[in-house]
């Protein structure tokens, strides 16, 4: 499909890129060994999605929901390399060329419109991402300190604890998010992804033991209905793709990148998979959209639900620093912009409040613009590069990927729409 072949083609649009000021994962002094490759690659995935998933094996059955996240789980990958491949493309055939980033890559393949089709698509992902993060924490906080069998409606001086929660969270992520530099909020990713783990080891133990107790009835496939549902949350849960160009650039043996990239993603892929399986056969039908509020209010469980609250209100400010990067390039020439930043926060805070379910908002995310960025975006690129030498199988995939990509946003965007505003009604 054009993967192998190294010979130029005609596709490039200019000679010299504009760069960006910082790509996505921050400028590195030293390349990394395979295994550090690996563990980075983990962590640029690895978010929030993933909560998500045991509630939407009960809407789609665990079987079609398995074979929706391993189907996407492969397309990733695969749209990835294509990522890779074109830029290695464009960079041997214009010596002086250094594509660093995706933005890059829009540039030199479609020009500024390719630029700005990238630029808003990171923008739209990542801060959505982030709005899912505070959903997330408020509504755990209020499940664990206000919900009660007793009191299931409660209100804190008269307004809902979600939306106490999420404004308590404003000023402190004012300040997280003030941080200039992706460098100096490494300690807070290293301590955030030792907590996700810890805690998702101790939900799917947890779950398996409640499995062997109650036997819930389970459910093999759902309806067509829940199709594009299911399909948003698959590609929420895989969030990385605007990451891979600089994982491969920071790569030590480039050669190696794709077995690397394959073999992280065939990894996350299982573990989604048993978190997802094992959610919804511990609750079955009572499965509810955090898997983490169906454990109870006892010790452990708190603990391990704040331990995630934890994670993701610190993971917050490093999803935010791709969407910094791009607002002050362009509206501050790629200088640091606190005023900026801070109206993004506010922006974000603004949407979490308004948003009533966190599966249904992960669905409506990976359905619109994580389908463009993960499927579109990377299949056209590459389309367009390796336009005069791909077969026909691969001009027939690449093509396949680019409709079908759009089909699935446009109609799954309107499908999660439709079911989040049902809800508020």
């Amino acid at each position: 499909m054009g993967f192998e072949k190294d010979e130029a083609s005609s596709s490039s649009h200019v000679l010299s890129i504009p760069k960006e000021d910082t790509p996505l994962l921050g400028k590195t002094q030293h390349l990394s060994s395979p295994s550090k490759t690996f563990a980075n690659v983990f962590i640029a995935i690895v978010g929030a999605g993933v909560l998500g998933l045991p509630y939407t094996f009960k809407r789609t059955g665990w079987v079609l929901g398995s074979i929706m996240l391993f189907s996407v789980a492969f397309l990733t990958y695969y749209c990835m390399m294509l990522l890779v491949y074109s830029r290695r493309r464009i960079e041997s055939q214009l010596k002086a060329a250094k594509v660093s980033s995706f933005g890059d890559l829009g540039f030199a393949v479609c020009g500024p419109v390719g630029r700005f089709a990238v630029d808003a698509m990171i923008v739209l992902s990542q801060a959505g991402f982030c709005i899912s993060y505070l959903i997330f924490v408020a509504n755990t906080l209020a499940y664990l300190f206000n919900y009660s069998i007793t009191k299931p409606d409660p209100t804190i001086l008269g307004f809902s604890p979600k939306s106490v929660y999420i404004w308590s969270c404003f000023p402190f992520q004012l300040g997280l998010n003030s941080i200039p530099t992706l460098t100096l909020l490494a300690p807070l990713s290293i301590f955030a992804d030792i907590v996700d783990l810890g805690a998702m080891g101790v939900v799917m133990v947890e779950d398996v033991m409640i499995y062997l107790t109650n036997r819930p009835v389970l459910e093999m496939f759902g309806g067509f209905n829940v199709f594009f549902y299911g399909l948003g949350v698959a590609v929420y849960a895989f969030e990385g793709i605007g990451m891979v160009l600089p994982l491969e650039s920071e790569t030590r043996d480039k050669d190696k990148f794709g077995k690397i990239l394959g073999l992280a993603m065939a990894f996350i892929s299982l573990m989604f998979g048993a978190f997802g399986i094992l959610g919804y056969f511990a609750f079955g039908e009572d499965t509810k959209d955090i898997i983490t509020t169906n454990l109870g209010q006892g010790l452990l469980s708190s603990l391990v639900q704040i331990g995630l609250c934890i994670n993701l209100f610190l993971t917050f400010p490093l999803m935010m620093n791709p969407v910094y990067e791009v607002m002050e390039r362009r509206f501050c020439e790629g200088s640091y912009c606190l005023w900026i930043r801070w109206l993004v926060v506010l922006a974000v805070t603004f949407v979490a409040l308004v948003v009533p379910n966190f599966a249904d908002f992960l669905s409506l995310v990976g359905s619109s613009v994580c389908i463009i960025l993960g499927f579109v975006l990377p299949a056209l690129f590459h389309l367009i590069v390796f336009k005069d030498e791909l077969s026909w199988h691969g001009l027939a995939f690449d093509s396949a990927l680019i409709v079908m990509g759009t089909v699935f946003a446009v109609y799954g965007t309107s499908s999660s729409l439709m079911e989040i505003l049902a809800k508020k009604a």
